[in-house]
């Protein structure tokens, strides 16, 4: 009998209302949060009503409750010997098909309902890659914009001091994420290292030197476009021919442009947190190797790239306006609303993928549903970053490295595997659903697991 002042437990009265009030009674002021887990319990409630084994087990009740999280203080010197403080954390949110893994973020925004989020979204995106890896995210509030590389090294040092007490490489495999590149993958990797006396790939992301793997760098965003590539294939479509809006200019929108033009798209633009260009004769690959010099080395500005080769720079906008075929959101989350959803269905966009994680909210999910334009949900369309990272995992406990040509022909294996899982429990009216197929078919690997290990 569930207890009364618990009542979100309820197996009796699984509406979708009545469990997204007590979760968010449980977890307050968590808005990111709660977005991520109503676009999961909207379709996975259904699915689970239908399947009572999953109703009476509690599984969407404890699927969303992380294992534990962890908080804790970071204090490091910086440069003039001043003492620096900031608060560090690590989600681990679910082992139950393998050890926990997810990014580390640093940016001042970081906090719970973030972290929670992002943690919750990757229990799905590990189960649909079908490698063995739970779902954990982390991270601080520290800005690693403006700081010199030894407050950088300081910090990671003071971070890995404390976070190496809860992973390992059975235990819990960080990666990078927003902020966490490979120099600060390396900075910890070292720390981790020294503290333990034992080298072992208890981090993703790593250089090629000391275990990291071909084609991370490139993975989430060649992964984003490999995606967008088999829904339009299912839909007797390619990318082959079509105009692109991009937004960001990191990694991975770097690198699904490049994917982009090489499976013959136009891409005619990317964003930074100053605007965005738009280049109507496209960003061919000569361009790309200077923009991928000019954000990653020189850590300039688009608006360089703009004075460079004469194309427009519009300050303080997104990309939406610009008339495409495809879109590819690949900044950051809910970038892109309810009004860009409308303008780019109305400019005549045939299909979105989300190269970031929940770039579009909730509301622009909802318009490009309604016009039945084809949407890939970043669970399952930017999976190819973590993809690659489980490769890397493998690599270690292996003790060997695969060629890129391999690792690529494993990453596009994958992105068309989980293509086919999502549109396995995606059909709907003739409408293919991927946000509904993608949270069904991650949903399931993960509630099988829980429900053979019984009530734990």
């Amino acid at each position: 009998m569930p207890n009364d002042n618990h009542d979100e437990n309820s197996y009796n009265n699984l509406s979708l209302d009545h469990f997204m009030a007590g979760l968010k009674k449980r977890n307050p002021d968590e808005p990111e949060f709660h977005q991520a887990v109503y676009e999961v319990a909207e379709s996975v409630i259904p699915f689970i009503l239908e399947n009572p084994k999953y109703q009476k087990a509690g599984i969407i009740q404890r699927m969303t409750e992380p294992d534990r999280t962890i908080i804790f203080r970071v204090v490091w010197e910086d440069d003039e010997g001043h003492i620096r403080i900031n608060r560090g954390y690590r989600v681990q949110f679910n082992n139950s098909i393998g050890p926990y893994k997810g990014g580390l973020r640093f940016h001042p925004s970081v906090n719970l309902s973030i972290l929670k989020f992002l943690g919750f979204e990757q229990t799905f995106k590990n189960s649909l890659t079908t490698l063995p890896m739970g779902a954990g995210k982390g991270g601080s509030d520290f800005n690693p914009k403006g700081k010199s590389e030894r407050e950088i090294m300081r910090f990671c040092q003071a971070f890995m001091t404390e976070l190496s007490y809860h992973i390992g490489p059975n235990t819990d495999v960080p990666a990078g994420d927003i902020g966490v590149g490979a120099r600060e993958i390396s900075f910890m990797f070292g720390q981790y290292k020294r503290l333990q006396h034992e080298f072992t790939g208890v981090l993703t992301g790593k250089a090629l030197a000391f275990g990291g793997s071909l084609v991370r760098t490139e993975a989430t965003g060649y992964g984003n476009a490999y995606f967008m590539e088999e829904m339009l294939r299912h839909h007797s479509d390619s990318i082959n021919g079509k105009v692109c809006v991009v937004s960001g200019s990191g990694n991975v929108a770097l690198y699904c442009c490049q994917k982009i033009t090489q499976l013959g798209g136009k891409v005619v633009t990317l964003s930074d947190s100053s605007g965005f260009i738009y280049d109507k004769n496209g960003i061919d690959e000569d361009k790309l190797a200077y923009l991928i010099k000019l954000k990653t080395v020189q850590h300039g500005r688009l608006s360089e790239y703009a004075a460079a080769y004469g194309c427009e720079y519009h300050e303080g906008e997104r990309p939406w306006g610009i008339p495409c075929d495809l879109a590819f959101p690949c900044a950051t989350q809910n970038e892109l609303d309810e009004a860009d959803a409308k303008v780019l269905v109305a400019n005549g966009c045939k299909a979105v993928s989300e190269g970031a994680n929940m770039p579009c909210s909730a509301q622009a999910i909802r318009v490009f549903q309604q016009a039945q334009l084809i949407f890939g949900p970043g669970k399952a369309a930017n999976a190819g970053g973590v993809a690659v990272s489980g490769l890397e995992m493998t690599q270690n406990s292996m003790r060997l490295a695969w060629s890129a040509k391999e690792l690529e022909q494993r990453l596009q294996g994958i992105m068309v595997d989980i293509h086919k899982q999502c549109a396995t429990y995606g059909e709907e009216d003739g409408y293919m659903n991927y946000v509904k197929g993608a949270n069904i078919a991650g949903f399931i690997k993960v509630a099988d697991a829980m429900l053979a290990y019984g009530v734990m």
